[in-house]
């Protein structure tokens, strides 16, 4: 990703149009992102071979640990985002088996 289209560094922000601005070309990247990973979990559904493998909790846990490492490196609030990631992938898993059944019809 280019940090060129998120504005101003915010270290250098002078006054809060810069900062709003910077929150909001933030947003609009993190819509992006989010609609490529939606993406991906339409790729999953398509090629799961069943019902049972839409829910994967050893991969939930496995993706959630991952994000509280960087995060912790990245020096942001890990528990903030352990409680973000958890949303995301319930929410991904919901739409995941919502592509899912739509796929052929399957139960």
């Amino acid at each position: 990703m280019n940090t060129d289209d998120l504005g101003v560094e915010p270290d250098r922000c002078i006054d809060m149009r810069e900062v709003r601005e910077g929150v909001d070309a933030v947003d609009r990247a993190l819509i992006a992102l989010v609609d490529r990973r939606f993406g991906y979990m339409e790729a999953a559904a398509r090629i799961k071979p069943d019902r049972a493998a839409v829910r994967d909790e050893a991969r939930k846990a496995q993706v959630i640990d991952n994000v509280k490492k960087l995060a912790g490196e990245a020096g942001i609030p890990v528990p903030l985002v352990a409680a973000m990631w958890e949303m995301l992938v319930e929410g991904s898993i919901a739409y995941e088996m919502v592509k899912f059944c739509e796929i052929d019809d399957r139960p």
